[in-house]
């Protein structure tokens, strides 16, 4: 068995195919996945490989992907306009979000996290449904969501690290494996 940890952000974007693609080499292989936030992840002694999203200067790891921090609303609705600005945001302990609240605290917008969420899907879904503005990774911006910017008055984002941990304390080469899988995936 190989333990891996994720953010809940990478799950339905990258790990379907990274799963599907080792199973089809490793059919007899039992995964289990632990969702939680890269915080938490880091302080778990027991996972063979994390996924971790990092800030720029504090990776740890194996580098899978730099990517843009971006802001998004429903395609159809102007979310950005109501003031304060409602927010669809992972809970307290994700640092995207202490980025996303400082950066609109140091350009002065006024906002409010009016949802709060440790899952991507809800966040995605109150998003889809106009009722509010999120920031996350780009890869995770649906087609029915824009990608907003200082036209609609909101502050660039700096980028964020994706990073493969390994548990050094129990290597195998079918984690090695694994882990290879994940790097190819994290390409796509």
């Amino acid at each position: 068995m190989v333990r891996i940890g994720t953010p809940d952000d990478y799950v339905m974007r990258f790990l379907p195919g990274i799963l599907r693609r080792f199973a089809q080499s490793y059919p007899l292989i039992q995964i289990e996945v632990h969702c939680e936030s890269s915080k938490q992840l880091l302080l778990r002694q027991d996972l063979d490989l994390s996924i971790v999203t990092r800030e720029p200067g504090n990776e740890i790891g194996q580098l899978l992907r730099k990517e843009r921090f971006v802001w998004a609303e429903a395609q159809c609705f102007s979310a950005h306009e109501q003031a304060p600005l409602p927010l669809a945001m992972f809970n307290s302990d994700c640092f995207c979000r202490l980025w996303a609240c400082n950066a609109l605290d140091a350009m002065g917008r006024d906002y409010r996290v009016a949802y709060n969420s440790s899952s991507l899907s809800a966040i995605m879904a109150v998003v889809s449904a106009g009722l509010a503005v999120t920031a996350q990774l780009e890869s995770l911006i649906t087609p029915d969501m824009r990608i907003l910017g200082e036209a609609e008055g909101l502050p660039v984002l700096p980028e964020a690290s994706i990073m493969l941990v390994r548990n050094l304390h129990n290597p195998s080469p079918i984690t090695e494996c694994l882990a290879e899988h994940i790097v190819d995936g994290f390409k796509l």
